[in-house]
């Protein structure tokens, strides 16, 4: 990297973008997935690859949108200025939504892998529910602290939440060079064909973060090229991974003894390597949990911090401390995040999980939606667009009523707020 680039304020080459793309999406859900994904067997793997399918064209024209309008800063930037400035705060802040709704996800799972050494935290689902709070507004004192503090928090948890899945794919290797890897029967014992929209639906939502790259494009250097082949690159590779440890898991244990755990990847290394093993996974799959909060609890100050600077929320959203950082939109992003825990505290830790899983895919949808039609509108990767708009509607009614109407009505709130902005900058501009 040469200075020039580092001058440019775009420091990130096309390792940096890449890692971006895979950091992203690895975060808690695959820890949690196996559980969920268990019961469809082969279709929950067709469900893996449909998912990877869909992802592609998303993240091939979101990459095409932002090489084709390199003056605009990223993902969000680029849909509201081609489908408007409306447009652009719906998406904008339903990302947002899809951010602090990842939180509560996030901090479940951590949660659930906490719970192998504390069962009181899983005992009950208002329990789980508590410790889920306390455990948001932990990481979120700790964000307020400011950026410096965080940062070295995550740059430890990065490094460790690989190893969780080294140990699953060390054991499946094993299972395979011994030739005592099993597979179900076709296609399983779950809910067969008709649950493979459930089960897309499902691997989308470790899958979130794909777009990494194209939304800080201003930040990539070269980003006409680097920024397209470090999504292709990034999405592949993750959800290779993803197809084998998330049905490795679920092939070689019992279905209803995966469904059943809260912490399949403890129980699957316990189950082969002894109940140490387990618990040391567990750990490390706990800090994985924290360490992905800790980024997810930064990112949902930055995004709405980053719309009122450009003029698309209330300066509100733009105030700082002294440390810089967006004190009350992080207060308000954690209580939301932490009244959605409640709504669902007479879940169970997997159930509650599964719905703010359903609820974080369904509000990132519809940005993937609005790229691919600003792409059409743009006559930008117009093939990849096209298959994009079908899939993401069929993973919104995939999503299910209650997810995607919730997430929809979710994203309209931005409209008071937008509208209201508007008119008080309209009446300050008469009344000065």
């Amino acid at each position: 990297m040469t200075d020039a680039t580092l001058l440019s304020g775009r420091p990130f080459g096309f390792w940096t973008a890449t890692a971006m793309v895979v950091g992203g999406m690895i975060g808690a859900g695959i820890f949690m997935l196996p559980a969920l994904i268990a019961p469809y067997g082969w279709i929950g793997v067709i469900g893996w690859i449909i998912a990877i399918s869909g992802a592609l064209p998303i993240g091939y024209a979101l990459a095409a949108l932002t090489r084709s309008m390199p003056e605009q800063s990223g993902g969000v930037a680029v849909t509201g200025a081609v489908l408007g400035p409306v447009i652009g705060v719906l998406v904008g802040w339903s990302y947002w939504i899809s951010v602090w709704t990842a939180i509560a996800a996030i901090a479940g799972t951590a949660v659930a892998y906490l719970g192998v050494f504390v069962p009181w935290l899983g005992a009950t689902p208002l329990n789980g529910a508590l410790a889920t709070i306390a455990l948001i507004w932990l990481l979120t004192l700790t964000n307020l602290a400011g950026a410096k503090l965080a940062g070295r928090i995550q740059v430890v948890t990065t490094v460790l939440k690989l190893l969780p899945l080294l140990a699953v794919i060390a054991i499946l290797s094993g299972l395979w060079a011994r030739g005592t890897a099993t597979a179900p029967l076709w296609p399983g014992t779950g809910p067969g064909y008709g649950g493979l929209t459930a089960a897309v639906t499902l691997a989308l939502f470790p899958l979130v973060g794909f777009e990494a790259a194209g939304l800080v494009a201003a930040r990539v250097s070269d980003p006409a090229r680097n920024v397209m082949r470090a999504t292709m690159l990034g999405i592949v590779l993750t959800g290779m991974l993803y197809i084998l440890i998330s049905s490795g898991i679920a092939f070689a244990l019992p279905a209803q003894k995966v469904m059943a755990s809260t912490a399949p990847f403890a129980l699957f290394v316990e189950t082969f390597w002894g109940r140490g093993a387990g618990l040391v996974v567990a750990a490390f799959a706990a800090i994985s949990a924290i360490g992905a909060l800790n980024c997810w609890v930064l990112v949902q100050g930055e995004v709405p911090l980053g719309m009122a600077r450009a003029g698309l929320l209330p300066a509100w959203f733009g105030r700082v401390s002294k440390r810089d950082v967006p004190v009350g939109v992080l207060l308000l992003s954690s209580t939301l995040a932490s009244l959605l825990v409640l709504s669902t505290a007479s879940r169970s830790l997997g159930k509650a999980f599964e719905f703010a899983a359903l609820l974080t895919t369904s509000s990132a949808l519809w940005l993937y939606l609005a790229i691919c039609v600003a792409a059409l509108v743009r006559r930008v990767a117009v093939p990849a667009a096209a298959l994009g708009v079908p899939f993401t509607l069929w993973a919104l009614w995939g999503a299910g009523v209650e997810a995607s109407g919730w997430s929809l009505a979710l994203m309209l709130t931005a409209l008071p707020v937008y509208w209201w902005d508007r008119r008080a900058g309209d009446l300050g501009a008469v009344t000065s």
